[in-house]
């Protein structure tokens, strides 16, 4: 089995770290630079920073605030929220990002994935899915954009899919069901999504303990687990969960 990656999420609001549950309820807790700087401390393999209300106001990613969190950590870190333009996925990996996800804006202009991918590469282009249960659909989910609040119409596994092959080079999968409930992670939706595309699959939504983290990882087939709540609220640090994954029998980065 290949080494799992373990990922903090920092989604932000106002410059400023928040989290919620389900999308809702936010509160503000803490400096995203520091924070950043807090985790890479720990160990983290990679960063994903969400800008979680860009899209929903119409803006573009906050250049300045990017580059403060680049300064400050020397692993992989990813960027979204409101890159909507190949200008702004050129200027968020100028700020220091080496990869851009695109959720809202893939679904609006899906030529943007093809074409980021092409002149940046697939590796700098992250497909990100918010996804809930929707007997409605083929597959029994569905994808919404805007931070949840817009239903797109579209199977989960077919956009997926056709993601992939548009150029995206990674999912990042969240369940919308499961968000920030500490409950689990959504294995069934994992496994669906990672056994269906050739790119790796970062399952996020509902990490509240190291053994979630290993359920997602072996039984949803995952390459990566995105963690937010269990590392904020203190319970947990990054170093701790990966002994606690060693001893559970996944394979982690030292």
């Amino acid at each position: 089995m290949l080494k799992k990656r373990i990922i903090v999420c920092l989604d932000v609001k106002d410059g400023r770290t928040t989290k919620g549950v389900k999308f809702q309820n936010n509160i503000d807790i803490g400096d995203p630079v520091e924070m950043a700087a807090e985790y890479y401390r720990q160990g983290v393999d990679e960063l994903v920073f969400y800008d979680i209300i860009a899209s929903a106001r119409g803006r573009g990613p906050i250049l300045d605030l990017i580059s403060r969190v680049a300064s400050e950590v020397f692993i992989p870190f990813c960027v979204g929220g409101g890159i909507g333009t190949i200008e702004d996925i050129r200027s968020t990996i100028l700020a220091g990002a080496e990869k851009v996800s695109l959720n809202s804006q893939a679904v609006k202009h899906p030529e943007l994935i093809t074409e980021g991918a092409r002149i940046f590469g697939n590796q700098c282009i992250v497909l990100g899915m918010d996804v809930r249960r929707d007997p409605t659909k083929p597959s029994g989910f569905g994808t919404t954009i805007n931070g949840g609040r817009v239903d797109t119409g579209l199977d989960a596994l077919e956009w997926a899919k056709r993601g992939v092959e548009l150029g995206a080079g990674e999912i990042v999968l969240n369940s919308m069901d499961a968000d920030g409930t500490k409950n689990g992670y959504d294995i069934e939706l994992t496994r669906l999504i990672a056994e269906n595309v050739a790119v790796p699959v970062i399952a996020s939504g509902g990490g509240g303990t190291p053994q979630h983290m290993a359920d997602v990882l072996k039984e949803g087939k995952a390459d990566a687990a995105l963690i937010a709540t269990m590392v904020h609220s203190g319970a947990y640090t990054v170093s701790g969960i990966k002994e606690e994954l060693d001893k559970l029998g996944v394979p982690v980065r030292k």
